[in-house]
């Protein structure tokens, strides 16, 4: 439909009509000059309007995008940044159907921080971390998916360490203080009558303790991956001696739960108005893990490029034990609930002190 400023006579035409009059309608010589004057018009304005409906397509992808929120992701340097680099990669090559911008941080606190500031809108944060937040945010935060299942491995240079019962009157490294890996190990511990019989000492980076097992091979740690890795590629008389997963699954006997590393929260309010984008921003998530476990090769150059470790063969050597995952829907909500319980039933405090409701797992189908 044209126009209707479009479809005036043209300006030669109402001149011609206010010099011959009204009357001159019947002089076949004007009347035909005015038709010829107003069709050329039409036409010029008709061939107008076809090339304004031919650019009325629909949005091409980059308009699309413009109309997507920006979405703005907070990552831990570990495992759950590595999941992601394909992603990075790909905002930053213009190939997301979205705008993103990314934040990797050392310390859970940091990102917690900018995700309650609104700072943040999704963060890949401890599993742990994700209940007590939900706790003191009142249900403010949400959870859409697990991203990485158990990592942790002890590693050792101290022949007299073979197994976890051996790490009794031992002195352990770890990270992580307050988050998975401590109350993780708690639980181990305790389930094993091993509480209070072994000295964890944290350190605040993996780079600490790689430091210090440089200078003392012997020593012990409880590590993530890819880190654990790292520290054996750099003492070959370091050995893995532990490997968590397989204790928790000792130790839960009901096999009602999972060791959840890290998972993957959002702002309830930001969630409520972009669920569609919430939606495609996991559809990328899983995509980019899929690829770190089966390009690993291309995955270990993004882990190197983006600072997470200094050398891609030793990530190469790591990605099959990161744990690297996309756990979505009554899955993600069963291995979760299970995991938090059993942290709850060991200390509450671990989770926040109170079980998060259903309305913390966000089923997006």
């Amino acid at each position: 439909m044209f126009n209707k400023k479009n479809l005036k006579i043209s300006a030669a035409a109402l001149i011609l009509m206010a010099v011959t009059g009204l009357a001159a309608c019947s002089n076949t010589e004007a009347q035909t000059t005015a038709q010829e004057t107003e069709a050329a018009s039409m036409e010029e304005t008709s061939e107008q309007a076809l090339e304004e409906s031919e650019t009325d397509e629909p949005e091409t992808s980059e308009s699309a995008k413009e109309s997507e929120a920006m979405v703005r992701v907070g990552s831990l340097k570990g495992p759950t940044t590595i999941g992601l680099v394909n992603m990075m990669q790909s905002a930053e090559e213009g190939e997301l159907p979205f705008e993103a911008e990314f934040t990797m941080a050392t310390t859970a606190d940091e990102i917690t921080a900018k995700l309650v500031g609104g700072d943040l809108d999704i963060a890949l944060i401890p599993a742990n971390v994700a209940s007590v937040l939900w706790n003191k945010t009142e249900g403010g935060i949400s959870v859409i998916d697990i991203n990485t299942l158990g990592v942790l491995y002890g590693i050792t240079g101290d022949e007299s360490v073979q197994s976890l019962s051996d790490l009794e009157g031992k002195t352990v490294y770890m990270t992580g203080q307050g988050t998975t890996p401590e109350f993780a190990v708690n639980y181990i511990l305790e389930e094993n009558g091993l509480t209070g019989k072994v000295n964890i000492e944290f350190k605040n980076e993996a780079t600490e303790i790689a430091a210090l097992l440089n200078a003392d091979p012997t020593g012990t740690a409880i590590l993530p991956q890819p880190f654990a890795t790292v520290c054996l590629k750099q003492n070959e008389s370091m050995r893995e001696f532990l490997d968590l997963n397989e204790e928790w699954e000792k130790c839960d006997a009901s096999g009602d739960s999972r060791l959840v590393t890290g998972v993957t929260v959002i702002r309830n309010d930001f969630l409520s108005e972009n669920e569609a984008t919430v939606k495609s921003f996991i559809t990328e998530q899983e995509k980019s893990a899929e690829k770190a476990l089966a390009e690993t090769d291309p995955t270990s150059e993004l882990v190197v490029k983006y600072g997470i470790i200094e050398k891609a063969p030793i990530v190469k050597a790591a990605l099959p034990k990161c744990g690297i995952a996309t756990v979505t829907g009554e899955e993600m909500k069963g291995a979760l609930s299970g995991y938090l319980e059993v942290l709850y039933n060991a200390n509450p405090q671990s989770v926040g002190g109170e079980l998060p409701g259903d309305d913390f797992y966000a089923v997006l189908e």
